[in-house]
């Protein structure tokens, strides 16, 4: 399997996550769409560190910082959607209009 069908499969990934997070108004789904996508771009990161003709490891490195970004927007954001829904008894975004004054 070369290179551009982790690309391919790493953008048809995006794409997916990129819809969903667009198409979704629940808080949550969207939270699980950024996440897909993270983790297209770490896909990506690592197909590109394999196929380096002297492999520097960069994109492993980059590819674990990402990962860490996520676990931690995984975690706070899914702590404040909870908060959200609690309070609001809804998972819908467009019921946080209020929310902006």
């Amino acid at each position: 399997m070369g290179l551009t069908s982790y690309l391919v499969v790493s953008a048809m990934l995006f794409g997916i996550g990129a819809f969903g997070f667009m198409a979704r108004r629940n808080a949550i789904l969207m939270l699980i769409s950024i996440e897909l996508m993270l983790n297209s771009v770490n896909l990506s990161l690592v197909a590109f560190n394999a196929y380096l003709p002297n492999p520097a490891n960069a994109g492993a490195i980059f590819a674990l910082l990402v990962m860490a970004v996520a676990a931690a927007e995984a975690t706070v954001g899914l702590a404040l959607v909870i908060a959200i829904i609690r309070t609001r008894q809804t998972p819908e975004v467009d019921e946080y209009a209020d929310l902006k004054e």
